[in-house]
């Protein structure tokens, strides 16, 4: 009698798959590297400035900021538990909204300061530009990098990343939103690295403000995902606590060294621009409602474009 049994299937491990998909996307993982060793760096020398440093208060800046993100995102998603949709063509148009004021806020509260700051350190316009340029160029490897590396789903273009189909889909939707908020914390974080007040209070409230109709958004997604509602909100307002962590990261990119805090400011406009064009607004778009979604965009645009002005 044959008792022969059909061997288990050895599923590869993580690290052979994100291995594999390396060596599929080199560029990719390389500028991920890259960046990823940058933020490192940033974070770890900061870590010794803040350690030595007699006032912290910029550390309980970011924080607040980033927990204003928190609780705005949990506002937002508290209507869907008893809203299951909107039309599309409100949805587009308050994602497009949030678009807006993400640019805007890249833009006015983390771009020109950097810029400026940058020529201070460096004695010349030109340098300084570079330096923010050259934290751009990071800020979009990493969200390039982990928008590559890291499972996750969209409720359009379905799941992608290496290892999708070992998660649940819960999980996808989940990573999913956490690309969208941790850089949000991030511009937080690092907007308040160097105590000044006008470069973070505007960007802080900005970004409270969006993430209040993104916040419903997300929820509103997660319930066509088939979710219930109270799972639907409890994962969206849960995804903003990558804010406040992410505004802790951005502390540490933009604190210490003088050349840091430009390089850190570009850094977190680059990863905001990266997923504003990259997610946002071909999002708000696919659905024949370019046009609610364009002036939407431009009208929080111009209602950051006030605030930069009336609280910097």
């Amino acid at each position: 009698m044959n008792h022969a049994t059909t061997p288990p299937t050895n599923q590869p491990s993580w690290a052979a798959i994100l291995w594999q998909h390396a060596l599929q996307h080199p560029t990719v993982a390389a500028g991920l590297l890259a960046a990823l060793l940058l933020v490192i760096g940033l974070i770890t020398q900061s870590l010794v400035h803040i350690s030595v440093e007699p006032d912290a208060r910029f550390v309980q800046y970011a924080l607040l900021g980033g927990l204003a993100g928190l609780v705005a995102t949990s506002l937002g998603a508290l209507p869907a538990l008893v809203l299951r949709n909107i039309p599309r063509a409100v949805e587009d148009s308050m994602l497009g909204f949030a678009a807006g004021m993400m640019l805007a806020a890249a833009s006015f509260s983390l771009l020109l300061p950097g810029i400026e700051a940058g020529t201070e350190i460096m004695e010349s316009a030109s340098k300084g530009g570079l330096l923010v340029v050259f934290g751009m160029a990071m800020g979009a490897l990493l969200m390039l990098g982990l928008d590559e590396f890291t499972p996750h789903e969209h409720e359009k273009t379905g799941p992608c990343g290496p290892g999708h189909e070992r998660c649940d889909r819960a999980w996808l939707f989940v990573f999913a939103i956490a690309l969208h908020n941790l850089p949000e914390g991030m511009a937080v974080g690092v907007s308040f690295a160097n105590g000044d007040l006008s470069v973070g209070l505007p960007l802080a409230t900005a970004i409270a403000l969006q993430d209040i109709p993104e916040g419903l958004a997300v929820a509103l997604t997660l319930r066509a995902a088939g979710f219930s509602n109270v799972l639907a909100v409890a994962v969206a307002a849960g995804s903003g606590i990558l804010e406040p962590l992410g505004a802790l990261i951005g502390v540490g990119l933009g604190g210490g060294l003088l050349i840091a805090y430009p390089i850190g400011l570009g850094l977190a406009a680059g990863a905001m621009i990266f997923v504003v064009s990259h997610e946002v607004i071909p999002e708000t778009h696919r659905n024949g409602h370019q046009t609610v979604a364009t002036m939407g965009l431009m009208a929080g645009f111009a209602l950051m474009m006030v605030l930069d002005t009336a609280l910097g």
